[in-house]
């Protein structure tokens, strides 16, 4: 199933072409998402630091994430909603791209490691809350979140250069298929 009919659509509609088009909102919108991605993935490290035992060993665990935690949340809130902005302006271009493709991966399992520590590694901090350097669980889930955050920077950067477009050919079968280029006959 291809969302690129979808794109096509998106791409013509004259809120998606005034926002490309624009002088001053499509800049502010992308300001504003790396702004906001610095408020999220700062506040993040910090968790992820401390359940590394790298950081803060004398705070319990809780008391840093409930601490850092809503600032994460609006981090993410406003990430979400211009990451959204971005792709109406430009949805062709950033659906076909290999890195866009590939930062969705990375930012679905970072979002699936969180909802794993959350539900299963979380339940048991209080036998561990205070301890300096939590069990290999919660470790494991903090540089797992801080690898898959790095790959999520360096692949949304990655999205503005256009290496491996579909317009760019000849490119491997592999990068057509990764990038889901619809090539003619």
């Amino acid at each position: 199933m291809s969302l690129l009919p979808f794109c096509e659509w998106l791409a013509i509609t004259d809120w998606s072409i005034a926002l490309h088009e624009s002088l001053y909102l499509y800049p502010v919108i992308e300001t504003t998402h790396v702004l906001a991605l610095l408020l999220f993935v700062g506040s993040v490290t910090f968790v992820d630091l401390r359940l590394l035992g790298w950081v803060f060993p004398e705070v319990p665990v809780s008391e840093v994430t409930s601490r850092i935690l809503p600032w994460t949340a609006a981090g993410f809130l406003v990430i979400a909603v211009t990451g959204a902005l971005l792709f109406y302006a430009i949805p062709v271009r950033t659906y076909l791209s290999i890195f866009f493709r590939f930062k969705m991966l990375v930012l679905a399992g970072a979002g699936i490691n969180a909802g794993l520590f959350h539900l299963t590694v979380s339940r048991g901090g209080p036998s561990w809350d205070r301890d300096p350097k939590p069990p290999l669980r919660a470790r494991l889930t903090g540089a797992v979140s801080m690898i898959s955050w790095a790959l999520v920077i360096v692949m949304g950067r990655m999205i503005a250069y256009n290496w491996f477009d579909c317009d760019s050919q000849p490119q491997s079968d592999f990068v057509n298929w990764a990038a889901g280029c619809v090539l003619g006959p």
